[in-house]
């Protein structure tokens, strides 16, 4: 009888340490990866921006289960259109009302979240936006313009004191969040590699590791396919190796 429980002692110690182990590697693997909610991100900028409002559905439905509250999802729809514009920032709300139309029929109760708080006035709105780019690149902004800023000024101007000021500066999306937002587009639209090579920096920036941005790779080439995903990987590798030097 005791050697019968010493046995299955040892047995579930035994089991309690490959369980352990298993688990263990499990959070190793995932370690550096992209969550539930930072898939559900990439997928809704990356259909919204190209115009599949057919991929952008079950995206916006995976996006509420992974947790994302309506007015993050909301967020992600407004601020893109900064980087593909109104047309198809106004069609992915649409498409959204629908989603969630279609839910409340089901009886789902999705959470609505916080909303943006009371922008802090300090300075002007050209200033801040200023700061929250040097912020986001880690380079002191110059006073003096240049290249296409000092080629058409008022872009500048609208840069800083709209996307970076009056965009940025609202809270329901933490920067590394709208960054992916950006680069999805941007990889998603393609053609834009400059602007790509520099937010894909942005992201480092915010924190999003260099895996996160390879799995981001891999979210694209679903929904954008892959010659947009082949060409944004070229960005990114660029990037990584201007990084390690």
């Amino acid at each position: 009888m005791m050697k019968q429980r010493i046995v299955i002692c040892l047995v579930i110690l035994t089991n309690n340490i490959c369980l352990s182990g298993a688990m263990a590697q499990s959070e190793n693997n995932y370690k550096g990866q992209l969550s539930a909610k930072e898939r559900s991100i990439i997928k809704i900028a990356s259909f919204t921006a190209i115009g599949d409002l057919k991929g952008l559905k079950p995206a916006l439905n995976e996006g509420l289960t992974s947790g994302l509250t309506i007015n993050e999802i909301k967020e992600v729809l407004v601020h893109l259109y900064a980087y593909c514009g109104f047309p198809r920032s106004i069609r992915g709300l649409q498409t959204f009302m629908e989603v969630l139309d279609e839910r409340k029929a089901k009886g789902i109760s999705d959470v609505a979240g916080a909303e943006a708080s009371p922008v802090k006035t300090g300075g002007t709105k050209y200033e801040r936006g200023k700061a929250t780019l040097g912020a986001l690149t880690g380079v002191q902004q110059p006073d003096k313009l240049s290249g296409y800023s000092a080629f058409a000024p008022v872009i500048d101007t609208f840069l800083k004191e709209h996307l970076f000021s009056d965009i940025f500066e609202r809270d329901v999306l933490n920067y590394a969040q709208r960054e992916l937002v950006t680069i999805s587009v941007i990889s998603s639209i393609g053609y834009a590699d400059p602007m790509l090579q520099s937010h894909l920096s942005i992201s480092l920036n915010t924190g999003i590791s260099p895996e996160k941005l390879r799995e981001f790779i891999t979210v694209i080439k679903e929904s954008a396919g892959s010659e947009k995903a082949d060409a944004a990987q070229k960005i990114l590798d660029k990037v990584l190796a201007n990084r390690r030097n």
